[in-house]
């Protein structure tokens, strides 16, 4: 699934036109990356959770040539799914 099949369920969904249907998703995506970005938690029940974690940093390899790379430390993006959504799988 795409952002332009999310613009059409929530078409479909909401009787909205394309546009607003668009400016609808846009914005929630806006809200998610910004609330990522503060490192705050987000929490939808019965979907899952995002949350930003921060990542150690390791030793990692170059495929072609077999050197090692240093990887440094940072933050990355995790996603648990909540109990519902496992259960499903």
């Amino acid at each position: 699934m795409i952002k332009s099949d999310l613009v059409e369920k929530v078409m479909e969904s909401t009787g909205l036109p394309k546009p607003k249907a668009a400016e609808a998703v846009d914005a929630l995506f806006d809200s998610m990356k910004d609330a990522l970005l503060q490192g705050d938690r987000i929490e939808l029940r019965g979907f899952g959770v995002f949350q930003v974690k921060d990542r150690k940093r390791g030793v990692g390899r170059n495929p072609k040539t077999g050197d090692e790379v240093e990887i440094p430390p940072g933050k990355t993006i995790r996603f648990k799914p909540g109990k519902s959504l496992r259960n499903m799988a």
